[in-house]
């Protein structure tokens, strides 16, 4: 079996997730395992993989994710307990004390609270920060969650392009050059960015009003009995689960455990690990309560680490190669690769059917292609995979290295936390309470948009050459 066919057949399969999932056909995580799994039992036949082989990806596609999937699930344990106990309920108040009314305020606030959760980079981390805070709200005022996580995503894409964000210290090793020294180019472009992240903010805000969103717009007054019941039921279970005299003790374990997510200094769910057995001993003592807790979590956590250990199946067959000891692994600067990865004869086909007369304005064109392909390409195969093979390219037509650059890092950066062959992505949509499909298909036009004014925003400055 060539590799063209290969990579052929790597489109077709995420092309059938992707108009799968918007057809709401399945779950993701029946997709994510289905048609992966299909691609694995036809390259076998073709003579591309043993059986064996197979199960080595899969196996590496599950080493990738498993510690994701333990954050997932003592995640939405943690921030379940502490909506349980009532932290979130007086956080809300504050909230709505400080924004009334302000459906436009409650949009920009989401911004702003993105851009600063994700000054460390974590795309988990930042999600974790803003959501819990921010979903309460957005339902209590009748938004849509699609909007909070299309505010959120865009905000972490252009803080993405930090210096030591994982897209930015990937393309800069591709270059050759230190991580600072390509951020700083890519500064005016972010500060455009941020700009433009508010601006965004802003539209979208105006865009929920219009809907009647608000406490007293019109989706409010349609759905006061509902809300009414909701609120009678809320009241009714606060009394037995919430524990206000111990909101001091929440919030600084909730403190506790962000910062110790941010410190970076163990992986990322042993803060919430730790955080969930400080807060079911302090909180809810009887050991049947704290089974009880569990239950009634257990439902969430479960469906968000199903949709990842499909998306671990996903990875593995899709990313993954043999490198020359025959051990699955990622392509990367300094692994040599006795058998590339499905993604990897992809980006061949990509790089071969460019016509020889765009050569000359390549950083544009896979600037304007960067979000359609970043939901086929996890990140290490668009950096290690695509950015080497482009500026092999660029270089035949006289094009630089640092332009091709800058525009894969700028424009994927943009649509990073929509694509779902990001786990971060997942987590996001998960503890948001919206499936993926709903996700990409309210943001995927306005990330382009967004990623397209920046790229000509860089071209007005010179970065990138028409």
């Amino acid at each position: 079996m060539s590799t063209t066919v290969v990579g052929i057949l790597g489109f077709l399969t995420i092309v059938a997730i992707v108009v799968t999932l918007f057809q709401s056909k399945t779950v993701p995580a029946l997709a994510f395992i289905i048609f992966p799994s299909i691609l694995g039992v036809i390259l076998v036949l073709g003579g591309y993989y043993t059986i064996d082989e197979i199960g080595a990806l899969i196996k590496g596609g599950f080493g990738s994710t498993g510690a994701t999937a333990a954050l997932f699930v003592f995640s939405v344990l943690f921030f379940g307990i502490m909506t349980d106990a009532g932290m979130f309920d007086v956080i809300i108040d504050k909230l709505m004390k400080l924004v009334g009314d302000n459906v436009i305020g409650v949009t920009v606030m989401t911004a702003i609270i993105a851009l600063i959760g994700h000054l460390d980079g974590g795309g988990a981390s930042t999600f974790l920060i803003v959501v819990p805070a921010m979903l309460p709200v957005y339902k209590k005022m009748h938004m849509r969650k699609t909007t909070l996580l299309r505010c959120a995503v865009l905000a972490m894409g252009i803080l993405n392009l930090m210096p030591w964000a994982g897209p930015t210290m990937r393309a800069a090793s591709v270059l050759g050059i230190e991580a600072g020294q390509l951020w700083k180019t890519l500064i005016p472009v972010q500060i455009f960015g941020v700009i433009l992240v508010l601006v965004h903010a802003v539209i979208a805000g105006i865009q929920e009003k219009k809907r009647g969103a608000g406490l007293h717009g019109k989706l409010a007054q349609e759905h006061a009995a509902e809300d009414k019941a909701l609120e009678e039921a809320h009241e009714k279970e606060e009394n037995e689960l919430a524990r206000p005299k111990l909101f001091a003790f929440n919030l600084l374990l909730t403190f506790a455990v962000i910062a110790l997510l941010v410190w970076d200094k163990f992986p990322s769910y042993v803060p919430f690990m730790l955080g969930v057995s400080a807060a079911l001993l302090v909180n809810y003592t009887p050991v049947k309560m704290q089974k009880q807790i569990i239950k009634r979590h257990a439902g969430p956590a479960l469906t968000m680490c199903s949709t990842l250990m499909g998306a671990a199946v996903l990875m593995g067959i899709l990313v993954y190669g043999f490198d020359v000891d025959g051990v699955a692994a990622i392509a990367k600067p300094g692994i040599e690769m006795a058998k590339a990865s499905v993604v990897s004869n992809m980006a061949g086909i990509i790089t071969s059917i460019l016509p020889a007369a765009l050569g000359q304005h390549l950083p544009l064109v896979i600037g304007i292609l960067s979000v359609p392909l970043a939901l086929a390409f996890d990140t290490d195969s668009y950096f290690y995979g695509m950015l080497p093979i482009m500026i092999a390219i660029g270089s035949s037509f006289g094009v630089a290295a640092l332009p091709i650059a800058v525009a894969m890092v700028v424009c994927r950066n943009c649509a990073t936390f929509i694509s779902p062959m990001v786990p971060a992505t997942l987590l996001g949509t998960g503890i948001a309470e919206v499936d993926i499909k709903d996700h990409i298909k309210a943001s995927f036009l306005y990330v382009w948009v967004f990623s397209i004014i920046c790229m000509l925003f860089a071209v007005v400055l010179g970065i990138l050459p028409l």
